[in-house]
């Protein structure tokens, strides 16, 4: 048996993390990503993707170097999730087969608008009403196209990932909105809490900014449309917010069984203390107003790793920059801490790399965990007029030297979807 020393209040292994890798819109790589983000540095900039005549929303926090085979979320998502997994995997000191679980949150897959049209142009014509698929079909078996095929495959890339990296068992693919990332770390915490593995490689990445993908979030009034200057977009906490940013990114976390990294004299980075996930049944995109599945998220997050609220020493704040769920996360960490909210650091790392969507929970992991490990809080940039109705010490626009032990993590997503991480810099 176990060592007690290894064990969690409930008697579970302790998880520990023992490598990341990241890429957001500020660059690729933990330490140019870390030096950005406590530096106060935007992602966001001009859309040069793709037109954007006509758009309302004209900036993004699109990753637009690294080198990819074909212009497509897929292409984009794998290469974003291998170059963070290479990082990860040379931080923690692991060669060759990796021989544990893969847990991958990817964004919804469908191919680009580009790629359909070109399809339909080349294959035959109607005979009746609605036979587009038979058509679609027909043309792919008259001259395949694999970089299509790809892009509608929705386990491509964590297939392409488990080959190249040498995971084991089925890889588990994911996409739960903006909780995916956080989500996907709680899979891996919970394969070797129960005794099935010793490590667990989590990743989650998104490359899918698209005009589709913009024109759809604007449809639901949730995108900023504060264009000039780009990087002063987004603003969350503030009063004039307006929306969400969007974003690309990804990251790579390594975990493992404290007693398997001890054993093998792995640098242990931080732990995976607790999860929590609760379903919002309020409505297809919008949260609760009244906080109650987000509430019920951090207390979950709190139980599961025998934390009381004090014992919080930061928050990284979902804090997307859109009215509504600013309004509501304040009020959920409001009900949760009470007056001890008012001397909790709250921050949000998406008014620099804006909204990474299905890779947010992770990015923000890795930032969660970058805290403790350097004792510097990120700001939240462009916090020049506060609303007064959320009354939280956001560690305005300049970072913080704080020594945390415990961080909170929010992910509160389109769809219902809300995962919180607790984390700390040591096991006990």
């Amino acid at each position: 048996m176990a060592s007690s020393n290894f064990r969690d209040h409930l008697g579970r292994p302790i998880v520990a993390v023992t490598g990341m890798g990241i890429i957001t819109s500020l660059g690729q790589g933990l330490t140019d990503n870390w030096a950005a983000l406590t530096s106060g540095k935007s992602g966001i900039h001009k859309i040069t993707r793709f037109p954007t005549d006509n758009l309302s929303t004209k900036i993004c926090g699109t990753v637009d170097f690294i080198d990819i085979p074909a212009p497509n979320s897929v292409e984009r998502s794998f290469a974003f999730a291998r170059e963070t997994t290479i990082e990860a995997l040379a931080q923690a000191g692991l060669s060759g087969d990796f021989n544990g679980p893969l847990f991958l949150a990817a964004p919804p897959i469908e191919p680009e608008w580009s790629a359909r049209f070109e399809l339909a142009d080349r294959s035959p014509p109607a005979a009746k009403p609605g036979d587009a698929y038979d058509r679609f079909m027909a043309a792919l078996r008259q001259r395949p196209a694999p970089a299509f095929q790809e892009a509608a495959l929705f386990g491509a890339i964590s297939e392409r990932l488990s080959d190249q990296f040498g995971t084991r068992g089925l890889p588990v693919t994911l996409s739960t909105a903006c909780a995916s990332g956080a989500t996907a770390i709680q899979l891996g915490v919970e394969a070797i809490r129960q005794g099935r593995t010793d490590r667990a490689l989590t990743v989650a990445t998104d490359g899918s900014v698209s005009a589709e993908a913009l024109i759809r979030f604007s449809l639901l009034s949730a995108l900023s449309t504060q264009n000039d200057p780009p990087e002063k977009a987004s603003k969350p906490f503030s009063k004039d917010r307006d929306g969400f940013v969007i974003a690309e990114g990804a990251a790579t976390l390594v975990l493992e069984s404290l007693e398997a990294a001890v054993a093998r004299g792995a640098k242990v980075l931080g732990i995976i203390k607790g999860a929590g996930e609760k379903a919002d049944s309020f409505h297809r995109t919008r949260s609760s107003p009244d906080g109650g599945p987000a509430i019920a998220t951090i207390r979950a997050a709190l139980a599961d790793a025998g934390f009381s609220e004090s014992d919080i020493g930061y928050v990284n704040a979902h804090g997307t920059s859109t009215p509504e769920n600013d309004k509501m996360e304040y009020s959920s960490m409001l009900a949760v801490f009470g007056e001890g909210l008012k001397s909790i650091p709250v921050s949000s790392n998406k008014s620099m790399i804006g909204h990474t969507l299905t890779a947010a929970g992770a990015v923000e992991a890795v930032f969660s965990l970058q805290t403790m490990l350097t004792g510097t809080l990120p700001p939240t940039i462009n916090y020049n007029n506060p609303d007064p109705t959320i009354a939280l010490d956001v560690v305005p626009n300049v970072k913080r030297d704080a020594q945390v032990s415990a961080v909170l993590s929010n992910s509160f997503g389109f769809g219902g979807q809300n995962a919180s991480l607790v984390m700390t810099r040591e096991p006990a």
